[in-house]
C-alpha cells in the first residue's frame, strides 16, 4: 500500500517534468530550424503559457471563472515598466511618478518579481472582498475588478500614460527567458495543486456544501490560490511588456481575457496539462489564421481571409470543442510518467510474499 502511494505521488509530480520537456522540445526545434519571426512567436506563446497556467491555478482548482486576471497582468506590466524605463523616458511619458520611482532603474529580473508581488498584493486585497461571494456572483465581481483597473490605467495619464502607449521598455524576453518562466509557473502550479490547500480547494469545487460540512475553509483556500495565481499573472504581464517593448491599457482588457479563457477551456480546465495544451493548440491556430488574413499563395491562387476572421474562427473552434469534448482536449487528464522501477518493485514484493 505504501509503495502504491509513493508511486502515485511520483506519477503526479512527473506532470511538470513532462510538460517542461514538451516545451523545451518546441523551443529547441524553433532555435534549430526557425527564423526570427518564428522565435518571436514562440516567445509570445510561452508568455501565454505563464498567463494561462496562472489562470488555471485559481480557476482550475476552485471552479470559479475569473474574468479579472488581465487586470493583474496590467498591474505587473506597468510596475515593471516603472522600475526599468530610463529616467528620461519616464520624465517624458510618466511625469507624475514619485521622485524615488522616477529615478529607479532596476535590473529586469527583480522588476518582474516586483511586478508579480504587486499583482499578488492587489489580488489579496481584491480577493478578500470578491471571494466572499460564490458562483456567478463572484465571476461578475471579477469582471467588475477588470473594468475598474482598465478605467484607472486608461485615465491616470501622468502615471500610466493613459491611452497613449508607453514605449522604450527593454526588450529582453526571448524564447529562452519565456521558457524559464513558463517552466517555473508549471512547477509552482503542480506543487500547489498537490498540496493540502490545493486538494481542499478542489474538494470545494466538486461539492461546496460537503466540503464546508467537512470543515474546509473555502474562503481561505480560494484566497491563497488567487494570490499565487496573481503573482504569476503579474509576471506574465511584465514579460508581455518586455517582449513587445510597448504598453497600452487596452492590451490588458477584453481581448486577452477572452483568448486566455478560450485556451483554458479548449485544453481542459480540469488539468494543468490541459492548460498548456490549450495554449499550444490555439497559438498554432492563431498563427495560421494571422498568416491567412495577411494572405498566402496556394499554387497560383492568392488566398486571404477577411479581416476579423481570426476571432470568429477561434470562437467556432471553442464551441466545437465544447460540443465534442466538453471537458477539453485532454478531458481533464494529466500527462504522467509511470515509474517502471516502482512497478517492478511491487511485483517483486508480491512474489516474495506469495
Amino acid at each position: 500500500m505504501q509503495s502504491q502511494h509513493t508511486s502515485n505521488r511520483i506519477a503526479a509530480y512527473s506532470t511538470p517534468v513532462v510538460l517542461a520537456v514538451l516545451l523545451l522540445g518546441f523551443v529547441v526545434l524553433v532555435a534549430l530550424f526557425g527564423d526570427k519571426a518564428l522565435a518571436r512567436t514562440m516567445a509570445e506563446t510561452l508568455v501565454r503559457v505563464v498567463l494561462v497556467v496562472s489562470l488555471w491555478i485559481f480557476v482550475g482548482n476552485s471552479g470559479v471563472i475569473n474574468f479579472g486576471h488581465a487586470g493583474y497582468m496590467a498591474i505587473g506590466a506597468y510596475c515593471s515598466a516603472w522600475l526599468t524605463l530610463k529616467p528620461q523616458s519616464k520624465a517624458l511619458f510618466l511625469p507624475d511618478l514619485p521622485d524615488w520611482l522616477m529615478q529607479a532603474q532596476w535590473p529586469v529580473f527583480p522588476a518582474a518579481i516586483a511586478g508579480g508581488l504587486l499583482a499578488a498584493f492587489i489580488a489579496l486585497l481584491s480577493g478578500a472582498a470578491i471571494l466572499r461571494l460564490s458562483g456567478i456572483a463572484a465571476s461578475i465581481a471579477t469582471f467588475a475588478f477588470l473594468a475598474i483597473v482598465n478605467t484607472v490605467y486608461s485615465n491616470w495619464e501622468g502615471v500610466t500614460g493613459a491611452t497613449s502607449s508607453v514605449v522604450g521598455l527593454p526588450r529582453y524576453v526571448n524564447q529562452w527567458v519565456a521558457l524559464g518562466w513558463a517552466v517555473a509557473a508549471i512547477f509552482a502550479a503542480n506543487l500547489y495543486a498537490n498540496s493540502a490547500s490545493g486538494l481542499a480547494l478542489r474538494a470545494t469545487r466538486e461539492d461546496e456544501v460537503a466540503a464546508r460540512a467537512s470543515g474546509i475553509d473555502m474562503y481561505r483556500h480560494r484566497l491563497l490560490s488567487l494570490v499565487i495565481s496573481g503573482f504569476f499573472t503579474g509576471v506574465s504581464g511584465a514579460l508581455l511588456g518586455h517582449s513587445i517593448g510597448v504598453l497600452n491599457p487596452d492590451s490588458f482588457y477584453l481581448g486577452i481575457t477572452f483568448i486566455s479563457l478560450a485556451m483554458l477551456v479548449v485544453g481542459g480546465i480540469g488539468s494543468l496539462s490541459g492548460a498548456v495544451m490549450g495554449v499550444l493548440l490555439l497559438s498554432l491556430l492563431i498563427e495560421l489564421l494571422v498568416r491567412a488574413e495577411q494572405g498566402m499563395a496556394i499554387g497560383t491562387t492568392h488566398f486571404a481571409l477577411p479581416s476579423g476572421s481570426q476571432e470568429i474562427l477561434i470562437g467556432m473552434a471553442m464551441i466545437l470543442v465544447l460540443i465534442v469534448r466538453p471537458n477539453g482536449v485532454t478531458a481533464g487528464k494529466e500527462f504522467k510518467l509511470k515509474p517502471q522501477w516502482l512497478r517492478q518493485s511491487r511485483l517483486d514484493s508480491a512474489k516474495s510474499t506469495n
